[in-house]
């Protein structure tokens, strides 16, 4: 356990301070990643989005904000339907062709980011990180830098609510 811990403080020493109060394996937890998505989102009378049709990867935050534009764009698609009733299968599944392109978009984006620069982090060894070319361009060209912040913040395909009760934008 000792060494465990000592390793993790050699690779990350801003945790010495609280290390201490791990005491036993107990006090760990393993947070499993997983980037996936179902290939159906319905069933008669179910649809499943967010967190439920589409697993994100903790990279960039943005689980929570596909989750919303499902939400924004289910709204959009079903509202009036379901004010009629249950919407057929075909009809639920609008909102799965509407969300699958930017949701393929994010998690292609977050494997790249896993992939090329997370997984040279957690490997370690003696040879320090390169930063790759992308991030040295956005980081060196100012007008760069809005794009990786605004498909952050508001995805591939951003969602607006389009019911006739909200104010016109």
């Amino acid at each position: 356990m000792q060494a465990l811990l000592d390793d993790v403080v050699r690779m990350a020493p801003i945790l010495k301070s609280g290390i201490g109060d791990v005491k036993s394996f107990d006090d760990f937890k393993l947070l499993t990643v997983a980037i996936n998505r179902l290939s159906r989102w319905t069933r008669p009378g179910l649809l499943l989005i967010g967190d439920a049709a589409h697993a994100m990867s903790p990279v960039g935050g943005v689980g929570v904000n596909l989750a919303v534009q499902d939400a924004v764009a289910t709204a959009n698609l079903l509202a009036d339907r379901l004010q009629r009733g249950c919407p057929s299968e075909d009809e639920l599944d609008a909102v799965r062709r509407r969300r699958e392109f930017p949701v393929k978009m994010t998690q292609r984006m977050q494997m790249v980011v896993q992939n090329n620069i997370i997984s040279g982090a957690l490997q370690g060894g003696d040879r320090p990180l390169k930063v790759p070319l992308i991030v040295r361009l956005i980081t060196a060209l100012p007008w760069l830098q809005g794009i990786p912040a605004r498909l952050i913040a508001l995805g591939v395909r951003p969602e607006h609510v389009q019911s006739k009760a909200a104010p016109a934008s």
